[in-house]
């Protein structure tokens, strides 16, 4: 599981944000995980606390969005969701879409007390 080294370094970002910033409380931490990512949301959830654990974000709301996980086919350029379609173009049956949406893992948001 390599979501706690993530958000591990996710904690440091934020710190760092909010030295820079003169905040010293969070409130909460909103994150988009895409759906095609690496990173498992409810491991993210679950490392959350102990990676948060004596920093400023410990207590913190930890707020997850999901990105779908839309792509174009390369062989007839429909736009479909690859996971409920395995990866697999309903309409042509081509393989390998083009990612559209779904790969991200960004800080979304910070909210300060």
């Amino acid at each position: 599981m390599h979501e706690l080294g993530v958000v591990m370094e996710v904690v440091k970002a934020v710190e760092e944000f909010a030295a820079e910033n003169g905040l010293t409380e969070i409130e909460s931490l909103t994150l988009e995980i895409g759906e095609l990512s690496s990173m498992v949301p409810r491991y993210v959830e679950a490392c959350f606390p102990a990676a948060a654990e004596g920093t400023l974000l410990e207590g913190s709301r930890l707020i997850i969005e999901t990105v779908r996980g839309n792509g174009r086919c390369r062989g007839c350029g429909k736009i479909f969701h690859v996971l409920s379609n395995e990866g697999r173009c309903p309409f042509c049956g081509e393989e390998r879409p083009e990612a559209l949406g779904g790969l991200e893992f960004n800080i979304k948001a910070i909210e300060a007390r």
